[in-house]
């Protein structure tokens, strides 16, 4: 198991007991790209080094600065800061950093999904925690509500919502930090150009049925990163010296505009005729596969038996 990102106590009223948070998420690319000089086909690689010595000699290497020596620095007039160092912002007096209080439950549904940033498990510190960890967690899911705190990790205070997840077999919490009011951008400033129009009802009837129609259980692993297929192909490419696969861009409807009933009328019916094809029953396929010739696999198959008659023969 990775190391806990974050450890500590949840506050309720008096009740508190201590947990340990995961990050829930990881980088899962497999294609990394380092800085390439485009002359030499060496490795670029950044230095600290102080601004006076690129401004007096651009064109010469400057000696970089050690690590150790390096401080955060808050620029109070122009060209003037104050130098913060290292143990001086560890021993800032933020209570969250080690015990987050709650302060209310909210409805489920009352969060917004614009405000939820990052996710985290959230597992008992040790055994002897469990039994408030659990009794909390199942209080919560009867209830249908979700705790509002505060954690303070990687250099800043996150709101944060705590909810029941997992299984009765294996229980668990999930903290979700959250951005604050502030940085989320007025959504009226960019949805109120937006035209009022009246919506027909036989219009919206077949959009309903439209997403019936393709409305599904959600099943994260039927999607991929696309971006990293095609930069998985790209790197192929060039390594087999093959031509370079390039985006096209799709072409735009030429003439008259498809009116929106009938566009949402063909959308149901080639909708319905997926489904009737994925309903065919298994003897039927099989009758229509015997009339229409074998499959890929049967076809091989009997590709090798014809070919074994022949050399027979």
């Amino acid at each position: 198991m990775a190391r806990p990102y974050w450890s500590g106590q949840i506050k309720i009223s008096l009740v508190s007991f201590g947990v340990k948070l995961f990050a829930a998420t990881e980088a899962r690319s497999e294609i990394h790209f380092h800085l390439i000089d485009r002359n030499t086909g060496e490795r670029v690689k950044h230095q600290n080094v102080p601004s006076s010595a690129i401004e007096s000699a651009p064109g010469e290497a400057a000696e970089p600065v050690e690590t150790s020596d390096i401080v955060k620095g808050y620029e109070y007039a122009r060209g003037r800061y104050v130098t913060i160092e290292p143990e001086e912002i560890a021993h800032l007096r933020v209570p969250s950093r080690h015990t987050m209080e709650v302060t209310q439950f909210v409805d489920e549904s009352a969060i917004d999904p614009e405000f939820f940033e990052k996710p985290y498990f959230v597992v008992p510190e040790d055994d002897a925690q469990t039994e408030s960890f659990l009794t909390v967690r199942k209080a919560l899911i009867d209830t249908k509500k979700v705790a509002l705190s505060r954690i303070a990790f990687a250099g800043r205070e996150h709101v944060v919502a705590i909810a029941p997840a997992g299984t009765d077999a294996h229980p668990g919490l999930m903290a979700y930090t959250m951005r604050f009011a502030a940085e989320i951008r007025d959504p009226a400033e960019y949805f109120h150009p937006i035209k009022k129009l009246p919506i027909s009802a036989d219009s919206l009837s077949l959009a309903r049925e439209l997403i019936q129609r393709k409305a599904a259980k959600f099943d994260p692993s039927k999607f991929v990163d696309g971006y990293e297929v095609a930069l998985k192909e790209l790197v192929e490419a060039k390594l087999k010296h093959a031509p370079i696969p390039k985006d096209e861009l799709p072409a735009r409807p030429r003439g008259k505009v498809i009116n929106l009933m009938d566009a949402l009328r063909k959308s149901v019916s080639s909708g319905a005729k997926e489904e009737k094809q994925k309903e065919i029953p298994k003897h039927t396929a099989r009758k229509s596969e015997s009339r229409q010739g074998p499959t890929l696999v049967k076809g091989v198959r009997a590709t090798k038996s014809a070919t074994k008659k022949r050399k027979t023969a």
